[in-house]
């Protein structure tokens, strides 16, 4: 009779021992379905922070928390965290002007490119700038790289490319090759190009350095942006940012009487130095409204049994992207389904089974955070803020992007993170008929575009975990195509929504996962740790005696 229990159980792509080891009748993908469901439904209206949809995303967490049978873990008593956000809209017409050679063009925001600021200013005004191509804008001592080699921005608008010189190199250079280090992420070439004093930024958009195509960065860019409050919020960020087309810098290089492509190669050698791009120089005008909010991240607890002191965090972000152009049917709403409901989905439902269950040793918090899509704003404002110790926080389990396409025989994790956690998941996976995946796609960055990241530049061990590629129903090959496609389609847009032909089998099992990784740290006495060669492993090591 158990073998065949046992052999049912794999024919549905299950692993037997979940069956008896998870509480509360284990991992149930028809929870996780529903709750995405409804986080990603009309009503919930895309999910952005500081609006309707936040109020409506909140509550149901909390409600669902509450149900599942854990604490609050909030501030006062509560079920939330306060997190104070600057934001800023553009407001009104968008006027750009590219001028060179004698001739004037008029650019269109959205289209040709899209402009914002972050300045604490209301309105934008920026005439004739001088554009200047700054390669890929970095300054990295320990890496003997420097891009400016002492050039004066001040008043200019810097040209700029996203990712790293090794991106599209012949070899592996001084940036790790195709694996994105932080240099390339466009977050650190608006905070460098502040630093270097310029009055603008254009980053250039291709679709492989940057992962994804110009319909994202269009979405993104013309949504509110959001940054914590800064005193030094003039000089922490330039006057304009923004993208720009590839087709656009192409003819504006070649205007110049330079070749784009020879200008790139160049850039990736350290003997670059700044360029003037001929006599182009850009105006630009916009109307800024700008307004201080409060989101909220939420947070249920189940206190540790033993070391209360000590915390193992589950993770995902709630947010998305709120309402925004028609599509081609006609739908406004950016649903978020993939991107992170599922995430939301899991943590509630690894709170319902932990709840369930026995007690762990340490403190387990389950967290839905807010505004990750805008900077990792409500992770990073957790870190400088914790209601629990983060040096006697153990681990940071983050959830991201669960497949709605069925099981799969792998799972992955974001990045190269040099982390004892990505071991730990290997042998969790392997442990129950499965295997672990490394991220196969270091070239997107992904790294240093979710939650941990926040988690990890404080010195918490933290891990992204997110669907593998090698389908039960197709392997690799299927998988691949599935990603590439909701990458080139659906990221951001409406169309990542819930719909009936959802299968959320293999996120159960992925929870599943993530459920037996969670509950060995949170029963063990070990540490996770940064391993040689991760920039956070210093960091860490300052609090080692706390974990004695």
């Amino acid at each position: 009779m158990k073998r065949s229990l046992h052999l049912l159980l794999l024919s549905l792509g299950l692993t037997p021992a979940f069956a008896a080891d998870i509480p509360g009748g284990g991992i149930s993908a028809d929870n996780l379905s529903r709750h995405v469901r409804v986080l990603a439904s009309a009503e919930f209206e895309g999910r952005a922070p500081a609006t309707p949809g936040e109020e409506k995303t909140v509550a149901y967490v909390v409600d669902e928390l509450k149900k599942a049978g854990v604490q609050p873990g909030g501030e006062q008593g509560g079920w939330t965290q306060a997190v104070p956000l600057v934001r800023a809209q553009v407001e009104g017409p968008v006027t750009a002007t590219l001028k060179i050679g004698g001739a004037s063009q008029a650019l269109s925001n959205g289209d040709d490119l899209v402009l914002q600021s972050l300045n604490p200013v209301d309105r934008v005004g920026i005439v004739d700038a001088p554009l200047v191509f700054v390669g890929y804008g970095i300054t990295a001592p320990e890496r003997g790289w420097d891009d400016y080699k002492g050039a004066d921005l001040k008043g200019k608008v810097a040209v700029v490319l996203v990712n790293d010189p090794d991106f599209e190199a012949d070899s592996p250079g001084a940036f790790d090759g195709s694996a994105v280090t932080y240099y390339g992420r466009w977050t650190y070439k608006y905070e460098e190009l502040a630093r270097q004093g310029a009055a603008g930024v254009l980053i250039v958009h291709e679709t492989a350095p940057a992962a994804y195509g110009w319909a994202t960065v269009r979405a993104s860019g013309l949504s509110p942006v959001f940054d914590i409050p800064r005193d030094d919020a003039a000089t922490y960020h330039t006057l304009l940012r923004g993208w720009m087309q590839r087709e656009l810098a192409v003819s504006l290089f070649e205007r110049a009487g330079l070749d784009f492509e020879v200008e790139k190669r160049r850039a990736q050698t350290s003997a670059f130095a700044p360029v003037a791009l001929g006599d182009a120089t850009l105006s630009a005008s916009f109307a800024v409204k700008r307004d201080q909010v409060v989101t909220r991240n939420v947070i249920g607890r189940l206190a540790g049994a033993e070391q209360p002191d000590e915390t193992v965090i589950y993770s995902a972000h709630w947010d998305a992207f709120g309402i925004g152009e028609p599509d081609a049917s006609g739908d406004v709403v950016r649903h978020g389904a993939v991107d992170n409901a599922t995430g939301v989905a899991a943590v509630i439902e690894l709170a319902r089974v932990f709840a369930a269950g026995p007690r762990p040793q340490r403190t387990l918090l389950f967290m839905a955070l807010t505004a990750e899509e805008k900077g990792l704003q409500g992770a990073t404002y957790y870190a400088a803020n914790p209601l629990a110790p983060l040096e006697k926080t153990a681990a940071v389990l983050n959830i991201e992007m669960l497949s709605p396409d069925g099981p799969n025989r792998d799972i992955a994790s974001w990045g190269n993170g040099r982390v004892s956690l990505e071991g730990d998941l290997k042998r969790v996976a392997e442990a129950h008929g499965r295997t672990y995946s490394p991220d196969p796609n270091l070239e997107a960055g992904f790294f240093y575009r979710a939650d941990h990241f926040a988690f990890a530049r404080a010195g918490v061990p933290a891990i992204t975990v997110g669907a593998g590629l090698d389908r039960v129903d197709g392997g690799e090959a299927s998988g691949k195509a599935l990603r590439d496609a909701y990458f080139a389609r659906c990221y951001h847009q409406p169309c990542d929504a819930w719909t009936l032909s959802w299968e959320a089998g293999g996120q159960a099992q992925d929870v599943a996962l993530l459920y037996a990784l969670g509950r060995d740290i949170a029963d063990g006495r070990a540490w996770p740790r940064w391993l040689n060669g991760s920039e956070f492993k210093t960091v860490r090591e300052r609090s080692e005696t706390e974990r004695k």
